[in-house]
């Protein structure tokens, strides 16, 4: 049963519970889900109470923290317009998150988990009709990409999540019953099949880097077994999956013809990412203590770029969550996200659940790994999977 202390809670759990399932379905209703939750806590009164829970929590104090030092950057930013666009996509990290760790709950973990656990089935399931010719292409996904819901750049993320869960849950010491260990078996098998049969390339590193941290936890006693264990299973997969798939193989192919002729041609998809690499470092070399501003990346990066790569075409953020910050932000920026980073491996180190505290160390790692390939927590899909499991992961309640 959902465990709840009011009514009003009740509906705060239901409406969590709904905004994990939406997450990986729809933006609009996720983005309904949430909205509801936050409107109603800060429309039910009791204000000094809610302001202490917040106080004792203090990932909500950072996450706040990292939202005052993109608004407080506005007074050096000369591009206002943009600046603003940029603070409302940092909205949730001073609205949402630490109001949904207020009111989330350990004891419903597995409402939560189940919820997004289901949502990603039927995402996955859509995407096996689109590649079978079942059903036609759909939005994101056709039959040699099949990403309808979501584009592969946030897919392939949610997958990994995903695999990571439903193999946590299978190794920990929970009790299972046969009928469960066979769904969440063969959910792990189609799930790792479709990781292959589409193309995002960070949500496959997320991926390949999930066994290696499932593997360390899951034999602690034997560094040298857990090692061996994920090096083996990663040779095997990545293997099988090149051998048996053109996607993952030509994407393979070309990361690395990308990376071998750079110096011939940048404007591909892995040259282009590296230049937009070197350039915003360039840029952050600039103004290393406080960023050019939460407004004025997109006017910073055409000059650096008309310098030095004037062939490859402009971008208005690097890709790569850390230069995104450093370039708008500097060093200050950089500490207030990694102090994000920071209190969810102590606070997940110090939890007596050990599911809690196995997903609360492989989230962070997992993100600190695929933001090197995209700003991860600027995108509405995977900003709101990291925020969502963050809630009930460093919840006090």
């Amino acid at each position: 049963m959902v465990t709840f202390d009011s009514p009003l809670d009740r509906i705060y759990q239901y409406l969590l519970i709904s905004a994990f399932f939406l997450l990986p379905l729809t933006v609009l209703g996720n983005n309904i889900a949430i909205w509801l939750i936050t409107i109603l806590w800060l429309s039910s009164g009791s204000y000094l109470k809610k302001i202490q829970q917040i106080k004792s929590n203090n990932l909500a104090i950072a996450s706040i923290i990292f939202f005052l030092v993109h608004f407080i950057s506005l007074l050096w930013t000369t591009n206002l317009d943009w600046g603003l666009e940029i603070l409302r996509k940092m909205l949730p990290f001073i609205l949402v998150l630490p109001i949904f760790l207020c009111i989330s709950k350990k004891a419903n973990k597995n409402f939560y988990i189940t919820a997004f656990l289901l949502a990603i089935a039927i995402s996955e399931g859509f995407s096996y009709l689109i590649w079978f010719e079942i059903v036609p292409p759909y939005k994101y996904g056709d039959v040699v990409n099949p990403t309808p819901l979501m584009s592969h750049i946030s897919y392939n993320p949610f997958l990994a999540f995903a695999i990571y869960l439903v193999l946590n849950k299978l190794f920990s010491n929970e009790k299972l019953s046969q009928v469960e260990r066979a769904i969440y078996t063969f959910f792990t098998l189609t799930m790792t099949f479709n990781m292959f049969i589409t193309g995002g390339r960070a949500g496959q590193v997320m991926f390949f880097a999930a066994l290696v941290v499932l593997a360390v936890q899951h034999f602690r006693s034997s560094q040298i077994k857990a090692t061996f264990i994920a090096l083996s299973t990663i040779i095997l997969i990545t293997a099988l999956a090149y051998s048996s798939s053109h996607l993952f193989q030509s994407r393979v192919d070309s990361a690395v013809s990308d990376i071998t002729n750079y110096n011939i041609d940048k404007n591909t998809a892995v040259g282009m990412r590296i230049t937009f690499l070197l350039n915003s470092f360039t840029l952050f070399s600039e103004s290393p203590l406080l960023g050019v501003g939460a407004g004025d990346f997109p006017a910073e990066y055409e000059r650096i770029n008309e310098l030095n790569s004037p062939e490859v075409d402009l971008t208005v953020q690097p890709h790569n969550m850390y230069l995104l910050v450093l370039a708008q932000l500097g060093f200050l920026g950089f500490l207030s996200l990694g102090w994000i980073f920071y209190l969810q491996f102590k606070i997940a180190m110090l939890t007596r659940d050990k599911i809690i505290q196995n997903i609360g160390i492989a989230m962070p790692i997992l993100f600190l790994i695929i933001m090197w390939s995209d700003s991860y927590l600027l995108g509405h899909y995977t900003s709101n999977l990291f925020i969502l499991f963050s809630s009930f992961i460093y919840s006090n309640r």
